[in-house]
């Protein structure tokens, strides 16, 4: 008996967003109550963080013209991505990528500047800020996915770019641009499975013991 577990129907429920979290890029508008957006903040900012460096900075997007400078930002990556994919150009092209102008929300979020000062657990790895800051954003979609709104991380964006639009200080960086918002719904399996774009490993591929096996 583990007297530190929680119940098995809270267990269960733990497991199941889990599963039914996905990268949404489809929306359809609506608002997310300000009390919901603090709470899924809130949640993101409870994340673990090296150090307890706590590396993310959250920008909320308000002004409609910012969002469409952000919007043509990031088809302007997806062409030069689809290039980049060479035989699979076209394929990529007709793929839905994002959903920045229908969400209800859009969030930035970056790593701080003056990340250089913290060295407890990134002496070696310093990307470790990157892995935090990774943690808030997989917190913030489960609590989003719990509270039945959808949310799509976007990276198709240049950095430098982005932090011109954002007046960012140099020495922060922009991971990820997140889109939030109600959904009609969820889809069954991940949207780039179900586009046949490619298929989840088996968890026995992934599982090595006493070193790196091919």
């Amino acid at each position: 008996m583990n007297n530190n577990a929680f119940t098995p129907t809270e267990i269960d429920t733990v497991y199941r967003v889990i599963a039914e979290r996905r990268d949404m890029r489809h929306f359809c508008g609506g608002k997310v109550p300000h009390d919901t957006l603090m709470k899924l903040l809130g949640a993101a900012h409870h994340a673990p963080s090296v150090g307890l460096m706590q590396p993310w900075r959250f920008i909320r997007i308000q002004n409609p013209q910012l969002r469409e400078a952000i919007y043509d930002a990031v088809q302007a990556e997806r062409i030069k991505t689809a290039n980049a994919l060479h035989e699979r150009e076209d394929e990529f092209m007709r793929l839905k990528v994002e959903g920045v102008k229908d969400c209800a929300e859009l969030i930035v979020v970056a790593l701080m500047d003056q990340r250089e000062k913290h060295v407890f657990g990134r002496r070696t790895l310093p990307q470790m800020d990157l892995a935090s800051a990774s943690c808030a954003i997989q917190n913030l979609w489960l609590a989003a996915r719990a509270e039945g709104l959808g949310m799509g991380w976007v990276s198709l964006f240049d950095p430098e770019q982005l932090m011109h639009l954002l007046n960012m200080p140099r020495g922060s960086l922009p991971i990820a641009i997140l889109c939030l918002g109600p959904v009609a719904e969820f889809y069954p399996r991940p949207m780039l499975e179900t586009e046949q774009w490619a298929t989840r490993k088996d968890l026995d591929e992934l599982i090595m013991h006493d070193g790196w096996h091919d």
